[in-house]
């Protein structure tokens, strides 16, 4: 790629009064970070924390300005690297892209070789960028379900924000390997959705939230997958039945919850903390083999909703609002910038 051809960016900028503000700008090869290989984006996705990038929340954002999206899939244009080649089909999640590394909200990006997964057989880049962190979290959150030997038959699973990336593909993977799924939602409108995706029944948000002070309650899930922390984590731990597991991966309903040991050590629950961004590569490649395989959600295309980088604000806003609905792809277009 000649080292003057421009191409778009969703840049973020601080200004010294603290203003944060976005916009699509020209870039070239030569402006963005040196790094081993050089990956041509074809779709990257929204996630939550790409909102709280977009609105530079210093947890996230360490020096500007900034390009987030921590899932990207492409080509490898230029590589320095003996494992990859020009031509490749690759794909990034996690790490720290989009965080203290530039993201995928660009038509290129650099990153380093050690981040990069081949396309595995069974896959394509788009639907890579369909499951994204989200679906790579959500198969995390079901493995830690299989491996501590909770099978369909000792009952219900429940997701919480199950019609979010994460719960609604995690609603689909268990479904698919014959699990009773209880979908939480407040949104009236998509049961019906998650209904087609495998929920067996609905749950209201208050329907997990018991604001008493009793230390446990009356078993009622084999396990649970929860987005919400705060409360909702709480009565998901009262709640699970004798060697059950619960999966937390999300924090919307708060970073702290406060809970009696007695879910721990009267009834041996374990609490099964899912993090996607460092996760080892050996297991990553294995979550990745298995959604290209057994874990497979047939017709894909039913969670997504293509964007250019023209509409990531509107977007974003629906994120940060809880509103946003299934998976989002990013294509690293503009009008604003040819």
């Amino acid at each position: 790629m000649a080292a003057s051809a421009q191409f778009p960016c969703f840049v973020v900028h601080k200004n010294d009064a603290g203003h944060v503000a976005t916009s699509i700008e020209a870039l070239t090869p030569d402006d963005l970070p040196p790094d081993d290989v050089l990956i041509e984006i074809d779709y990257s996705s929204l996630n939550y924390k790409d909102a709280l990038a977009a609105e530079g929340h210093p947890g996230i954002v360490r020096r500007f300005p900034h390009i987030p999206g921590i899932d990207c899939a492409g080509t490898v244009a230029e590589s320095r690297a003996a494992e990859f080649k020009s031509g490749d089909q690759v794909f990034v999640t996690g790490y720290d892209l989009g965080g203290a590394h530039w993201g995928g909200y660009s038509r290129y990006m650099r990153v380093p070789a050690e981040w990069i997964v081949p396309l595995p057989a069974g896959l394509s880049l788009r639907e890579t960028m369909i499951y994204g962190t989200a679906g790579f979290t959500a198969a995390q959150c079901v493995a830690a379900i299989v491996d501590r030997g909770i099978t369909p038959d000792r009952g219900e699973v429940v997701v919480t924000g199950a019609t979010g990336g994460v719960g609604s593909l995690a609603v689909a993977i268990l479904s698919k390997l014959g699990y009773d799924v209880a979908a939480v939602t407040g949104k009236t409108d998509r049961h019906d959705w998650l209904r087609k995706l495998g929920a067996k029944s609905i749950l209201k948000r208050a329907d997990v939230i018991d604001d008493s002070d009793q230390r446990l309650l009356p078993e009622r899930w084999a396990a649970a997958l929860d987005a919400v922390g705060g409360k909702t984590l709480v009565t998901l731990l009262r709640a699970t039945k004798h060697r059950g597991v619960v999966a937390t991966y999300g924090l919307v309903g708060g970073d702290k919850f406060t809970s009696s040991v007695y879910p721990f050590l009267l009834r041996g629950v374990t609490l099964a903390g899912i993090d996607s961004a460092k996760c080892p590569r050996p297991q990553r490649m294995e979550m990745w083999q298995k959604l290209a395989g057994p874990w497979r959600i047939e017709n894909l295309d039913q969670f997504a909703t293509e964007i250019t980088l023209d509409d990531l604000p509107g977007y974003i806003r629906q994120v940060l609002s809880g509103d946003s609905v299934g998976r989002t792809l990013v294509i690293p277009t503009s009008k604003k910038v040819p």
